[in-house]
């Protein structure tokens, strides 16, 4: 047996997938605190809406049979619309997008490369306390601008547990596993970009004035 296969046997998909992403997301949480996202409700405004535009890619999965079968109560961890609502809260509009998302509706999905996706959009809530902490310094709150990084009725922690027990558990080939690794990936490299797009140019422009 290979060092790889064994390390395999040893660590869980999760395990493997934060191994496997530590440094981009580190990169990409650094790139966020840089940006000062809790300066002003301005700075924050700009951080709700990198968050609006990342989860507008992914909103369709939560409506996806295939994946509802794979994972528990995956319609109830949408988050598209509470961050419509923090938007609405902080007079600010929802982008607007040329695009299309990365996922469209409907069930014709890569599913490892979504199930990377998902992870991601997953362990961003996970860590969302420490961020609701900072957004109450600027008058907000669960029910006010920041719906979007409030906790789960059962606690972030076991919301979490479960999602992953339920990710672990999926039966997926070496080519898949690299595809959810991928997925995974790209998911925060889509932020990281984001981060610049919408954050970086505007702290920028003050900077100049």
């Amino acid at each position: 047996m290979s060092d790889t296969e064994i390390e395999k046997t040893e660590l869980s998909r999760a395990k493997r997938l934060k191994a496997a992403t530590t440094e981009t997301h580190e990169r990409l949480d650094q790139s966020i605190m840089t940006q000062k996202p809790f300066a002003s409700r301005e700075r924050y405004g700009k951080f709700v809406e990198v968050q609006h535009q990342f989860h507008r890619e992914i909103d369709a999965l939560y409506s996806s049979d295939v994946l509802d079968k794979m994972l528990p109560d995956l319609d109830g961890r949408r988050r598209l619309q509470l961050i419509e609502q923090d938007l609405a809260d902080l007079g600010i509009a929802s982008p607007l997008t040329a695009s299309a998302p990365a996922f469209a509706a409907g069930d014709d999905v890569d599913v490892p490369t979504a199930l990377g996706w998902l992870y991601v959009a997953e362990g961003s809530n996970l860590g969302a306390a420490f961020l609701l902490k900072e957004a109450a310094k600027l008058g907000l709150s669960e029910t006010l601008g920041a719906r979007h990084l409030a906790a789960a009725p059962e606690g972030r922690g076991l919301h979490w547990k479960t999602f992953v027990a339920a990710l672990d558990a999926l039966q997926l080939d070496a080519a898949d596993e690299g595809r959810v690794i991928d997925g995974a990936k790209a998911a925060f490299t889509r932020v990281q970009g984001l981060v610049k797009e919408r954050m970086a140019q505007e702290a920028v422009e003050q900077a100049a004035l």
